[in-house]
């Protein structure tokens, strides 16, 4: 636990922990539209703005840590690897959070819409 709790602080807490809570909201809308058996279009597109905007959140993210890289690198002067990596990691962190994220909802939202058919057929 401390070593993921570690990468999302490597990924810039901000970009990283606003995303882990979208997709706690992601999972709660999911599992309340399975349980409320609302497959309703509104319900998917919900889910999937948020599935969007955590990507779009990662990547914005991504952006950051680049710019923050290269400020550092401006700075010393000298490109060093371990300067190089820590850029490349906090930039690489929120994309792989944001991805996950709209992943997540993206199954959700196959999961309703393959159960909102199974209704209509029923």
């Amino acid at each position: 636990m401390k070593d993921i709790i570690s990468k999302l602080n490597d990924g810039g807490p901000v970009f990283t922990y606003t995303i882990m809570f979208l997709l706690l909201v992601i999972i709660v809308l999911f599992v309340k539209a399975l349980v409320e058996k609302d497959f309703s279009k509104k319900s998917r597109s919900l889910i999937a703005s948020l599935g969007w905007f955590a990507l779009a959140w990662g990547y914005l993210g991504r952006t950051f840590g680049l710019i923050m890289a290269f400020d550092k690198i401006a700075a010393v002067g000298e490109i060093t690897p371990e300067l190089t990596a820590g850029g490349l990691k906090m930039a690489l962190v929120g994309p792989l959070c944001g991805l996950t994220a709209f992943l997540v909802a993206r199954l959700g939202i196959l999961i309703l819409q393959l159960k909102s058919k199974e209704e209509t057929f029923a």
